[in-house]
């Protein structure tokens, strides 16, 4: 991993695919925010929850065809900051009878950013993000 302190921030999702229907279509768009210089893929799994609620991992060689082509590409994509306790958490926003992949990328885009906060003594205290259901619902409010 680079030094820290020239990093960009570091951000994480996990989406999930009902009914364990992992299409690979977002993959080229992924890459190419990685071509781009625009993120760095840190970490990639994936995970399977059962409709009785169990959870496993889920190894690309495992996906259906469509899917494992599609994702083969992250195959190894690990830095080890996505531990065991990790996946188990992201289980808990996946539906039953569906299946996930939880992706740590760095912000490559903000590094610049960041290293110069930093150089004059700031930190960063707080983060989120604003769900689309949250900005739909202002604008059809008119707010």
């Amino acid at each position: 991993m680079n030094d820290i302190d020239s990093m960009g921030p570091i951000d994480y999702l996990v989406v999930e695919f009902p009914g364990n229907r992992m299409t690979g279509e977002g993959i080229p768009l992924l890459l190419d925010l990685v071509d781009r210089g625009i993120i760095r893929i840190l970490d990639l799994a994936f995970i399977r929850k059962d409709l009785d609620g169990t959870v496993a991992a889920l190894r690309i060689e495992d996906m259906d065809a469509t899917g494992a082509r599609e994702f083969a590409v992250f195959d190894g994509a690990s830095s080890g900051l996505l531990g065991e306790d990790d996946l188990a958490e992201a289980a808990n926003a996946v539906e039953p009878g569906s299946s996930a992949g939880v992706l740590i990328y760095e912000n490559l885009w903000a590094a610049p950013l960041a290293r110069a906060l930093r150089r004059g003594g700031a930190q960063l205290v707080a983060g989120g993000r604003v769900p689309v259901q949250a900005l739909l619902a202002a604008a059809e409010a008119g707010g």
